[in-house]
């Protein structure tokens, strides 16, 4: 079985990044073909990089990055649960890119995404980053627009309860899966 990370971009305090992570945590839970684990930034509250080099040509110092990057080792793929700041990624989940870089190779990310336009223009962002860092970022996303954001937050309704969602999740899921199973074995693991 595959272990996929799930990484809550937002350290934010009152964010709304804990709704979309718990619930992409519950469905791809509830599939039974991959184990998943929520890595949530604020545990990882590493300076912004302030290494001599990059972890791509010499080790880290900093203890925080040291477990970060222990802990990315032990995933076979990734979901980033992401918002979006300004036409952008958060600066903390940019900034947890850049302390890895083996970590991440040979291993695919998929997106849950909110904000403006469904969080698509920090999604484009982050496929970039991912793809210098030898990641397969994943076609399809997962798109939360501020309609189903307000009804969540003002109407208690659930990310499960639209349809739209739960398929979007399963189409991205099921290619996160398919890849990572594909890379594990080429990694031999």
């Amino acid at each position: 079985m595959v272990r996929i990370g799930i990484i809550i971009s937002s350290t934010r305090p009152g964010r709304f990044a804990d709704h979309p992570a718990k619930w992409i945590e519950e469905v791809a839970s509830g599939r039974g073909d991959m184990d998943v684990e929520i890595l949530d930034l604020r545990d990882y509250p590493m300076p912004f990089f302030d290494e001599a080099s990059s972890p791509a040509y010499e080790p880290s110092k900093n203890e925080v990055a040291l477990r970060w990057q222990r802990r990315l080792a032990e995933c076979d793929g990734f979901v980033v649960v992401t918002a979006e700041y300004n036409h952008g990624p958060t600066g903390a989940v940019k900034n947890a890119f850049d302390y890895a870089f083996n970590e991440w190779a040979k291993k695919p990310v998929g997106f849950v995404a909110y904000g403006g336009v469904g969080g698509a223009r920090a999604v484009e962002q982050l496929r970039l980053v991912s793809i210098e860092l030898q990641m397969v970022p994943i076609r399809n996303a997962v798109h939360i627009q501020w309609t189903v954001y307000s009804a969540v937050t003002k109407e208690g309704k659930s990310l499960g309860s639209f349809e739209f969602l739960q398929s979007g999740a399963k189409e991205m899921l099921d290619q996160l899966l398919w890849w990572a199973q594909l890379l594990k074995r080429a990694r031999g693991g």
